[in-house]
């Protein structure tokens, strides 16, 4: 009876999660789900913390429940170089992996979902959908960098900063404005600074601080205060990315 009442409790943590029918264990059915359930536990990383370090073995996956987390990969000569970011409900980390390839820090106040690398490869290779839905998220990403480099390769600097907060508009929660501020307008926070921002897209600060000082002036962005972004048009600003207006939604 006991066994009973503790599976029910773990299924109904999980089917309370928000972000669990876009996350990989959306997947799961309930027995599945129970045991992945088991084994997971939540990780609060405030910001500039570190998640995960390229110099250390892997101990652990996790799916981002809130916030976002930079990606950097470290060069031999100690340089480094932004090459993602995650969001709710990105899945953190590579099955099956020795090592990490990269360096993961909370941009942000980040919330996580952990669970143990040997007990999570144990279920993966266990629970067909769970493996299906990781491998569709895998393919996902690797669709997206193909995109980035795109960004990265061809477009002008105006095109880069409009691609840039078409990203986050899309994959940030919409919020509200700072100081009791209202509007049916889309409204979020940038979760990198202006160094991150210019680092990620192979720009300078500067280059990054004058192409939002111009698309303030073309009316196609406004800040609510340095870090919390209103998109009037957002269609406008998605147009100037040079994006299909379908990929926003």
């Amino acid at each position: 009876m006991e066994t009973l009442y503790n599976a029910e409790n773990e299924r109904a943590r999980c089917g309370a999660c928000a972000i669990r029918h876009r996350a990989v264990c959306g997947a799961l059915e309930r027995e599945e789900l129970a045991a992945l359930s088991r084994i997971s536990h939540q990780r609060s990383f405030a910001a500039g913390q570190v998640i995960m370090s390229d110099q250390d073995p892997v101990d652990f996956f996790a799916n981002v429940i809130s916030g976002v987390v930079k990606l950097t990969k470290t060069l031999p000569d100690g340089r480094q170089q932004i090459v993602g970011l995650q969001f709710a409900p990105d899945f953190l980390g590579r099955a099956f992996s020795p090592a990490h390839t990269y360096f993961a820090e909370a941009a942000g106040d980040v919330e996580l979902c952990c669970f143990p690398r040997n007990s999570f490869e144990a279920l993966l290779q266990s629970s067909p959908g769970l493996e299906h839905r990781l491998f569709e998220q895998a393919l996902q990403e690797l669709d997206a960098a193909r995109e980035w480099m795109v960004v990265l390769g061809r477009k002008t600097a105006q095109e880069k900063i409009a691609s840039f907060l078409c990203l986050i508009a899309r994959r940030s929660l919409v919020a509200p404005c700072p100081r009791g501020a209202v509007s049916a307008q889309p409204t979020f926070e940038l979760p990198v600074s202006r160094a991150d921002m210019a680092d990620f897209l192979g720009l300078t600060i500067e280059t990054v601080s004058r192409q939002i000082t111009r698309l303030r002036t073309k009316h196609l962005i406004r800040l609510c205060d340095h870090q919390h972004f209103m998109v009037p048009d957002l269609a406008a600003l998605n147009e100037l990315a040079g994006h299909d207006l379908p990929a926003l939604h």
